[in-house]
C-alpha cells in the first residue's frame, strides 16, 4: 500500500524516532513532517533522511487553522499519525493555556481538515486513516495495585492530562459521529534517544555528568511503567496498519519502576562507563526536592488488548535498552563531561 503520511510533531522525541522507523521499513511511503519547532523539537535527528525525495518538512503550528488547511490540501495525505502536543506536566501547571491551544485546538484543526478532504473525495480516500497518540495520564492515578485498561474511566489530574483527555474525546467523536477511520493509542512513559533535556532520564544523566545534584521529587516513591521509544514506534505501526477503526489501544512496557530505583540503575550504568561520581558513586548526587502539585502516584498499563488482538508485545530486556539509552545521552552530553573535568 502506498501511503502519503503526515506525521505531526515529527521533530519531537517520539515523532523523530517514528519517522526514522517508518522511512527505513516502508520505502514506498512518502512522509510529510509538520512541526511547530518548539523548544522540545530538534530537526537534526532527521538529518540522515533530510535530502530524500520521500521525506518533506514544513514548519506548521496546528493552532493556525489556515496553515493546517493549506498543508492538508497540498499534501493530500491518506494517512496521519498525530503526535504533536505540549507534553511537560510541570509546564502545564505553571502555564496551562499553550496546552489547551496545542493539544485541544490543534487536534481539532488537523482532524477536521482531514475529515473534510476525505469526505469530499471518498473514492480517493476510502482507506484513509487517522491515528491519534495519547497518554496513560488521562486515566488519573493508581494505588499500589491495579492497571489501566481501555475501559478505565478518564480522571485527568493536571492541565496536560486534561488537555489530552479532551483531544481523545474529540477524536472518538469523529468516529461516532462521522464514521471517520480513527484509532487512538494511550502509552506509558517513554524513554530512549532524542528525548528533551527536561525529562527525568536526560536530567539525571546530564546532572550527574556535570557533578550537580540529581533532583528527585518527594521521596522518589512514584511509580511509572517505562516503555522503550522504539517499542512504542513498532506498536504505533501495528495499530495503524491493523487496529480496528474507532478503537483505543493501550501501549505499555510491562516494566514498572519507582523513580528512585530507576535513578539508582542509571547511576550504576554511569558508574560503569564514566566512574567519576563523588566518592566513586553518582548516587551520592541524589537530592530530594519538594514534590510537584498533583503528582500522580502510580501509572501502569494493561496492554493485553494490543497483544491479544494485534500480536504486539514490548521487548522485555529493559537492562539492555536502558544501557543503550544512557550511552546515547553520554555521547550527547560528552562536552559537559569535558567541561567538568577541566573545571
Amino acid at each position: 500500500m502506498k501511503n502519503f503520511l503526515i506525521v505531526t510533531g515529527g521533530a519531537g522525541f517520539i515523532g523523530s524516532n517514528l519517522i526514522l522507523h517508518i522511512f527505513e521499513k516502508y520505502p514506498e511511503w512518502t512522509i510529510y513532517n509538520i512541526d511547530k519547532l518548539t523548544y522540545a523539537s530538534d530537526r537534526n535527528y532527521l538529518n540522515p533522511i533530510k535530502h530524500s525525495e520521500r521525506y518533506h518538512f514544513k514548519k506548521v503550528d496546528l493552532v493556525d487553522r489556515l496553515a493546517v488547511q493549506e498543508v492538508v490540501k497540498s499534501y493530500r495525505p491518506n494517512a496521519v499519525i498525530h503526535l504533536a502536543a505540549e507534553s511537560h506536566v510541570d509546564n502545564s501547571i505553571h502555564g496551562p493555556e499553550p496546552f489547551i491551544q496545542s493539544n485541544v485546538v490543534g487536534t481539532f484543526n488537523i482532524l477536521e481538515e482531514c475529515r473534510q478532504l476525505w469526505m469530499q473525495e471518498p473514492d480517493e480516500f476510502n482507506d484513509a486513516r487517522f491515528l491519534h497518540v495519547s497518554t496513560d495520564e488521562v486515566y488519573g492515578e493508581l494505588e499500589e495495585d491495579g492497571y489501566f485498561t481501555e475501559q478505565t474511566p478518564y480522571a485527568p489530574n493536571s492541565p496536560y492530562s486534561a488537555s489530552k483527555a479532551a483531544s481523545d474525546f474529540i477524536v472518538r467523536s469523529y468516529f461516532q459521529t462521522y464514521g471517520m477511520n480513527v484509532v487512538t493509542t494511550n502509552c506509558s512513559n517513554n524513554y530512549g534517544p532524542h528525548q528533551h533535556d527536561e525529562k527525568l532520564i536526560p536530567t539525571v544523566i546530564r546532572s550527574a555528568m556535570q557533578l550537580k545534584e540529581i533532583p528527585i521529587y518527594g521521596k522518589g516513591e512514584n511509580i511509572r511503567d517505562w516503555l522503550f521509544v522504539k517499542d512504542h514506534c513498532s506498536a504505533i505501526e501495528e495499530v495503524f496498519l491493523t487496529g480496528k477503526a474507532g478503537q483505543t489501544y493501550n501501549i505499555g512496557g510491562n516494566n514498572e519502576w519507582k523513580n528512585i530505583d530507576l535513578v539508582h540503575k542509571i547511576c550504576e550504568i554511569l558508574n560503569k562507563h564514566i566512574d567519576k561520581g563523588p566518592e566513586g558513586d553518582y548516587k551520592n548526587l541524589i537530592s530530594f526536592v519538594t514534590d510537584r502539585l498533583g503528582h500522580d502516584f502510580r501509572y501502569a498499563i494493561d496492554a493485553s488488548k494490543i497483544k491479544d488482538e494485534l500480536g504486539w508485545e514490548p521487548n522485555p530486556d529493559f537492562d539492555v535498552m536502558l544501557e543503550e539509552t544512557v550511552l546515547w545521552y553520554i555521547n550527547k552530553y560528552k562536552s559537559l563531561l569535558k567541561i567538568t573535568e577541566n573545571s
